[in-house]
């Protein structure tokens, strides 16, 4: 697909400097992209490139001042970043836009409801009372069991995994290998050593605008519903346990875990391989860093956490500081002793 500078300035409400008819077929970084490509400038670090790039059309801050000619046509916009990532979601859109129909061999039940414009690849499964919104996007080898509903819009990467009863809404992304409703880990202790398991009888429900990431697992409730409310983004490999509420617009970075019946709240951070343990409610627009233990609930909005076990981010940096500085502590508390040992010496 080709776009000119003016077709795209006007997607993305910008102004071009230059050949406004030019055009592109990709994209490139601009340290990278050739003729035909579309680069884009939002880190100055990286505004040399600028002036030497082979791209076509560059995307850049309307605030930008040009400190020498560029060749490539110019499209200025109020925020690069945000314009460049705009357009890529044009662009999949479009892509998207072509995959349509059923492809065989594909299982779909009798009593399963397909939308209109709806794509489902090869060894797709879908179970029994299964309901496909718009436009839905089913690829190859996934599965979706009894009762699954998908809202509009949705796109399911391959080898996902939908349990019975789940809710999957509107315009969410789930990437290649996420297993949604699995059983939540419910065991009960016996007298002689042994472990009862506890039926998991609810559910996972997503809410619209979700995207979550490759071989992540969401648990199915004990009972009621483990819920992904709308908005928020997990990467990949992330564990979520039975009865956990992720907030409005809460991001999640890979490897984190939250254990069962933990409640996060909205436009929540939690870094990479950070742990929370059961039962924590965690405030609106909390910070966990990176490999933080959390063991207690954040009640302040906004309040920041690292650590193990985690707490506050402003006095574990002082503490850690102050760890940093204990041999050269510990050779001054030294001196100090020696020259009290020798006053008491002269006293004597």
């Amino acid at each position: 697909m080709q776009f000119s500078a003016a077709q795209i300035a006007l997607l993305i409400n910008g102004k071009t400097e230059g050949d406004a008819n030019v055009t592109v077929g990709s994209f490139g970084k601009i340290e990278e992209a050739g003729a035909g490509q579309l680069a884009f400038l939002a880190n100055p670090k990286y505004e040399e490139y600028l002036y030497t790039t082979g791209a076509s059309i560059v995307i850049v801050n309307e605030s930008l001042e040009l400190k020498q000619p560029v060749a490539a046509t110019v499209i200025r916009v109020a925020d690069a970043y945000t314009a460049f990532a705009s357009l890529l979601t044009k662009y999949q859109e479009i892509e998207a836009q072509q995959l349509t129909g059923i492809q065989e061999p594909a299982y779909i039940a009798s009593t399963a409801k397909v939308g209109e414009k709806v794509f489902i690849g090869a060894f797709a499964y879908l179970a029994e009372g299964v309901i496909l919104g718009n436009n839905v996007k089913i690829h190859p080898q996934v599965y979706l069991g009894k009762n699954v509903r998908i809202g509009d819009n949705s796109v399911l990467h391959p080898g996902v995994k939908i349990y019975h009863d789940c809710v999957v809404g509107k315009n969410v992304t789930i990437h290649a290998g996420t297993v949604i409703g699995g059983d939540g880990f419910g065991f009960a202790p016996q007298a002689d050593g042994t472990f009862k398991k506890v039926p998991q009888i609810g559910n996972v429900e997503i809410e619209d605008f979700v995207e979550i990431g490759s071989n992540a697992t969401i648990d199915r409730a004990t009972m009621g519903s483990t819920i992904i409310r709308r908005g928020a983004k997990l990467d990949n490999l992330i564990q979520i346990a039975h009865n956990v509420e992720v907030g409005h617009h809460t991001v999640i970075a890979a490897q984190a875990g939250i254990s069962g019946s933990t409640k996060i709240g909205s436009g929540v951070m939690i870094g990479g391989q950070a742990g929370l343990v059961g039962h924590l409610q965690i405030a609106d627009g909390a910070r966990i860093n990176a490999q933080s233990g959390v063991t207690k609930s954040i009640k302040s909005a906004g309040g920041a956490v690292t650590g193990t076990p985690a707490y506050d981010y402003t006095s574990a940096l002082r503490s850690q500081a102050i760890a940093r500085s204990l041999p050269e502590m510990e050779r001054r508390l030294k001196e100090l002793e020696e020259q009290m040992r020798q006053l008491l010496a002269e006293k004597v």
